[in-house]
């Protein structure tokens, strides 16, 4: 792997970049985005110039998509024949299953591995990229297929899991989205019920509200990519809800031994 684009140089975009440059990566990296994030990726030293997707697709043993999941998808329609036959594609999507079988419909003259590292904060933009962003965090690749592209997230300090896209899905749905949507309920029932329990606010609702603050521009796509496991997701939240209601010892006890059996895997 000689040369290297980054398609949607943003946060993840922008921390891919930086990353690879602190691996050791000492090929090219061009940028493909707007002239702001363009201006900002330079500067932050995460790319090296500003492309075209054409140039970029031409040019580059590996494109990462880092744009939103419609931005991903749009581009997978453009790229087959853009790409070199050598090239491999890889993405950072949130969902994967509409995204693999796009890439599958789509690309024929070169490999595709689907990806999704479990990394993130709520700024958002080049400005807040990070080379350590993927350090000791997840790394779902959808195939165990050999290429460099993996030694790389090695070297980020990143945790490879190998996961088809349905499971993918399926347990994100769990893990990242579920969380979201309770953190965004919990928020938005009490600004709307009590405002005014903000004055006595304690860190608890500081932390179990702060996913709120995430852009719905940005989870769009997730939500309708990914909206039966969701559904499904939701659907055992609010029954867990009603048993809570019945048993409150019950269930602060099998929460606190998952919740302390996830904070020991970290």
């Amino acid at each position: 792997m000689k040369s290297a684009a980054i398609i949607g140089v943003g946060l993840i975009g922008g921390s891919f970049g930086l990353a690879l440059r602190k691996a050791g990566f000492e090929g090219p990296i061009l940028g493909v985005s707007s002239a702001r994030s363009i201006e900002q990726a330079v500067a932050r030293g995460a790319i090296d110039r500003g492309a075209t997707l054409e140039e970029a697709a031409g040019v580059s043993d590996l494109l990462f998509l880092s744009q939103p999941i419609s931005g991903i998808i749009e581009t997978l329609r453009k790229l087959d024949p853009l790409v070199r036959e050598n090239a491999l594609v890889t993405d950072a999507g949130s969902t994967k299953q509409a995204i693999v079988d796009e890439a599958r419909r789509n690309l024929r003259r070169c490999a595709f591995l689907g990806g999704h590292p479990m990394a993130g904060r709520e700024l958002r933009g080049v400005a807040a990229s990070d080379a350590d962003l993927f350090r000791r965090r997840p790394w779902v690749f959808t195939s165990d297929i050999d290429h460099p592209i993996r030694k790389w997230v090695a070297a980020f300090g990143a945790r490879e899991i190998i996961l088809d896209a349905a499971r993918h899905d399926r347990l994100v749905a769990w893990s990242s989205h579920l969380p979201q949507l309770a953190s965004t309920a919990l928020a938005s029932l009490i600004g709307e019920r009590a405002p005014e329990a903000a004055t006595v606010a304690g860190p608890g609702l500081v932390d179990t509200t702060r996913l709120a603050m995430s852009s719905f521009d940005l989870w769009r796509d997730i939500l309708e990519t990914n909206a039966t496991e969701i559904s499904a997701a939701l659907d055992a939240y609010i029954e867990k809800l009603t048993v809570l209601r019945r048993d409150f010892e019950g269930e602060f006890r099998k929460g606190g031994e998952f919740a302390r059996s996830l904070r020991e895997r970290k």
